[in-house]
């Protein structure tokens, strides 16, 4: 394996304990974040059931999140080229197109494992990589729902821009 793809799982094992470790601060912002979404997007106004639906909706995307980057995930029980299907179905079935955001974390991801020496940890150099190309594919849903939003984009938007808040925040400040 490639320095490069080992960088990639320790960067979603990283992401994966930063969810895990933060759900409950992730979970406090959702409804700020979601009638702020609601509201700069124009939609009208929600009714309380209607929020009650897409806070859960966002719960359970956050959930999805956190099972998409765990490292002993099922995705992990496939061969090589039924992983890149499921990758090249995932692309056709999303709302969004994350291929370039994919190819860019990649290439961030080479850069960052090429000029790795000996004494810096691979954990670090996830982190880094983290704080410079955010959370996979947050980026995608963001500039997909900004381009059109739509109210079946609202929960995977909202929990993407959760997620790179605390990001942002520097949530590996140590």
């Amino acid at each position: 394996m490639s320095q490069t793809n080992i960088l990639l799982r320790c960067y979603y094992e990283t992401l994966h304990d930063l969810l895990i470790e933060n759900k409950n601060i992730l979970i406090n912002r959702i409804k700020d974040v979601l009638k702020d979404a609601v509201n700069s997007s124009g939609f009208q106004k929600l009714t309380r059931d209607a929020y009650e639906a897409y806070w859960e909706a966002c719960l359970a995307f956050i959930e999805e999140r956190i099972e998409t980057y765990n490292p002993i995930g099922i995705q992990y029980t496939f061969s090589k080229e039924k992983r890149e299907e499921a990758f090249e179905l995932e692309m056709q079935l999303d709302w969004y197109d994350s291929r370039d955001e994919y190819k860019e974390l990649v290439d961030a991801a080479y850069k960052k494992a090429e000029f790795m020496t000996s004494n810096e940890s691979m954990e670090q150099k996830a982190k880094e990589l983290i704080k410079e190309a955010g959370a996979f594919p947050d980026k995608s849903i963001i500039a997909g729902f900004k381009a059109k939003p739509a109210l079946n984009k609202l929960p995977d938007y909202v929990v993407s821009l959760i997620i790179e808040e605390h990001i942002a925040k520097g949530v590996f400040n140590e």
